[in-house]
C-alpha cells in the first residue's frame, strides 16, 4: 500500500457492517500472542495459542500529519470471543500526552468502554450502535466486546497525542470484565498496581 499523509481537504468511507476504511492507510492486526499478560487467565490464554493465534482486533487508520493542529481517524474492531472467563478487548492505552481526550462512536456490536484515570479512578461506559463514549484527558481507555458480533468504532483525537500501552501492560486496568452466569460483570483485577 502506498505511503500518504494527507494534509488537503479529503474524504473517505466507514463500512458500518465491517469497520474497513475506504481508503485507508495503516491496518495494525493485534493477535493473541500480541496480548501477553493482558489476560487474568494466564493459563487459558496459553491453551488458545496452542490451537491457534486469533485475531483479536483491528485498527484501519486514515493517516494525516501527526501533530497538534490536526484529528487522527481510525475505526477499532473489536472481535467476539472470551480467554477464560474474560471477554475479547484491546490492549488499551493512555495518551503519552496525557491531556488529551478522544471520542469512540460505536457503530455496530455491544460492549464496554473502560476508562480509568492516572490517579485510580474509573468508569465503564456502554457501547452500542448509535452511541458515542467521550474518553476524557488523564483517562486510559480499552474496548471490551460483551457481545456476539464484531464491535465496531470510530474514534476521533487530536493529533500528536501519542499513545502509551506499556503503562497499561505493566500495571494493567484496576476492573476486569469477565463472564458470569452468561453475562458481563466488572470485577477487581488482582494484579492492578497504581500508576502514582
Amino acid at each position: 500500500m502506498e505511503h500518504v499523509t494527507r494534509t488537503d481537504p479529503f474524504s473517505f468511507s466507514v463500512d458500518p457492517s465491517t469497520g474497513i476504511v475506504t481508503p485507508h492507510d495503516n491496518l495494525i492486526q493485534r493477535r493473541l500472542s500480541h496480548m501477553n499478560g493482558m489476560f487474568m487467565d494466564q493459563a487459558a490464554r496459553e491453551a488458545m495459542l496452542e490451537v491457534e493465534d486469533t485475531l483479536l482486533y483491528e485498527v484501519y487508520e486514515v493517516e494525516v500529519p501527526d501533530e497538534a493542529g490536526h484529528l487522527m481517524v481510525c475505526t477499532s474492531i473489536t472481535y467476539p470471543g472470551k480467554v477464560g472467563r474474560e471477554y475479547f478487548m484491546t490492549k488499551g492505552h493512555f495518551h503519552e500526552k496525557i491531556q488529551t481526550a478522544e471520542i469512540y462512536s460505536c457503530l455496530r456490536g455491544q460492549g464496554i468502554m473502560m476508562m480509568e484515570s492516572d490517579r485510580g479512578d474509573w468508569k465503564a461506559e456502554p457501547m452500542t450502535q448509535g452511541r458515542a463514549v467521550y474518553v476524557p484527558p488523564y483517562y486510559a481507555h480499552r474496548s471490551i466486546n460483551t457481545g456476539q458480533e464484531p464491535l465496531i468504532s470510530l474514534c476521533v483525537y487530536p493529533g500528536g497525542a501519542g499513545h502509551d500501552y506499556a503503562t497499561i501492560e505493566t500495571k494493567g486496568f484496576r476492573k476486569l470484565v469477565l463472564e458470569k452466569n452468561g453475562k458481563p460483570e466488572i470485577e477487581d483485577n488482582p494484579k492492578w498496581k497504581s500508576r502514582i
